[in-house]
């Protein structure tokens, strides 16, 4: 018998005739003994129905046991005279082989990702809510000069409070921090970001060493300012100085000429000590400029109505915009936009920046300038100021913010630069974009 199926039924059939006759020589020709004797026999015919039963449900349940516990090493390969059961083997075996494959490629895929996030230029750390370290990759090691970390609070003994910091970082937030050690400091950005995996939260920290950057940035700002202060310097100092030589030669050389000689050279030095006073009113007033740069008062953000706002400045301009024969358009979208910024800080960046517009339009045979406010793809506030002026140069972008850079003769130079620093002081940002005769945009993202 080589099929399961007809086992089953002969067994089945084997089981059924002998408890007929059981019954028949029990009760219809009362032979209990023959009874007693068919008794065993039908028992060993159920213990070997079951038997043939349980052997294909402990082969399954072997099966289902090791996928359960991920343990892919066992094999159906033996051979049976049951031509189903080895069916059964060769699907089982298919499936092992399937899962074996999957496991080796995700253990692949998983070292892929552990060697790309252990040569990355960003130290990454990655921990459990209770802060049990999970991975720590080898920049974060090497910024932090640790060489294992087990637990995120032990980073409290290299900075007070920096392990708490990371253990309570919210998602998405981004600080700024620096570290110092015995004979160096590293400032870096530290980012958070959760995730949940297995049913469990972790959480993940990266950390960005900005200090080469930061120094890069501040020697050329310093080389930038250095270059401005120099030049307006020299502009007040030479001609003090150069007047400061002709009143020193004349004073010398009033005593030995006669009074008419005399009269013109208390002329000259009339003239000299007036240029030399109103140079160094400049050079005063030029400091007192740079210094206004240095004293921007920390916003208080509030949220408002831009459409509020807009309202204010067209009413602060409207004389100016219509004796220049402005096109002037207001675009809110939505119409109820909420802004949340300090008020009046914001209302002094965008008047200075619409009379810009207003004096860059100078010349337009239709001028018009557009002030839009809208939300963009990312949830952020764009303020936009647009004319269709002159327009500025790529080379004089570049240089626009700079602190005392100018292109107008009267120009302070200090608007758009403090304009700048404001919407920094925001956390946003403010950026130009123009093209010669074609106008100009500046957009506030905030």
């Amino acid at each position: 018998m080589k099929n399961f199926r007809l086992k089953g039924i002969i067994k089945i059939f084997l089981l059924t005739a002998l408890i007929f006759l059981l019954f028949f020589f029990l009760f219809v020709e009362d032979q209990i003994v023959i009874s007693l004797l068919i008794f065993p026999i039908i028992i060993y015919q159920i213990y070997s129905l079951f038997k043939l039963v349980d052997t294909t449900n402990r082969e399954l349940s072997q099966f289902l046991l090791g996928i359960i516990h991920s343990d892919f090493s066992q094999s159906f390969y033996r051979k049976s005279p049951d031509k189903s059961f080895n069916e059964l083997h060769a699907t089982f075996n298919e499936i092992i082989d399937k899962f074996q494959k999957i496991r080796i490629d995700k253990e692949e895929h998983y070292q892929y990702l552990l060697t790309v996030m252990q040569h990355v230029g960003i130290g990454l750390i990655a921990f459990k809510v209770n802060g049990d370290i999970d991975f720590i990759n080898e920049f974060a090691k090497k910024l932090l000069k640790i060489k294992y970390l087990n637990k995120v609070k032990s980073l409290n003994k290299i900075e007070n409070n920096f392990g708490d910091l990371l253990l309570n970082a919210k998602n998405g937030e981004r600080k700024t921090v620096e570290l110092n050690f015995d004979f160096d400091s590293v400032q870096m950005v530290v980012s958070a970001r959760e995730f949940k995996l297995r049913g469990e939260w972790y959480k993940l920290i990266s950390l960005q060493d900005i200090k080469g950057e930061l120094e890069e940035n501040e020697m050329e700002a310093w080389q930038k300012l250095i270059r401005v202060l120099t030049h307006e310097i020299m502009n007040s100092i030479t001609p003090i100085s150069s007047r400061a030589g002709t009143v020193t030669t004349r004073l010398e050389d009033s005593s030995e000429i006669g009074k008419e000689e005399n009269d013109e050279s208390l002329e000259d030095i009339k003239n000299a000590v007036s240029t030399i006073k109103r140079r160094s009113e400049g050079l005063i007033n030029f400091v007192d400029k740079y210094r206004s740069l240095t004293k921007i008062p920390k916003p208080t953000i509030k949220p408002f109505k831009i459409n509020l706002l807009f309202n204010r400045l067209s009413l602060l301009l409207d004389k100016k915009i219509s004796e220049s024969g402005i096109t002037f358009s207001i675009k809110i979208i939505p119409d109820e936009l909420i802004v949340k910024a300090d008020v009046d800080l914001l209302e002094q960046v965008l008047l200075n920046l619409l009379i810009n517009s207003i004096q860059a339009t100078a010349n337009s045979d239709v001028p018009t300038i557009d002030l839009t406010a809208f939300k963009d793809i990312s949830g952020k506030i764009n303020v936009q100021i647009k004319d269709n002026g002159k327009g500025i140069s790529e080379e004089v972008q570049e240089k626009i913010f700079i602190p005392f850079f100018s292109t107008k003769q009267s120009g302070s130079g200090i608007g758009l630069s403090l304009s700048r620093q404001i919407i920094r002081a925001h956390k946003g940002s403010i950026k130009v974009s123009s093209k010669i005769n074609r106008g100009t945009t500046f957009t506030i993202r905030l």
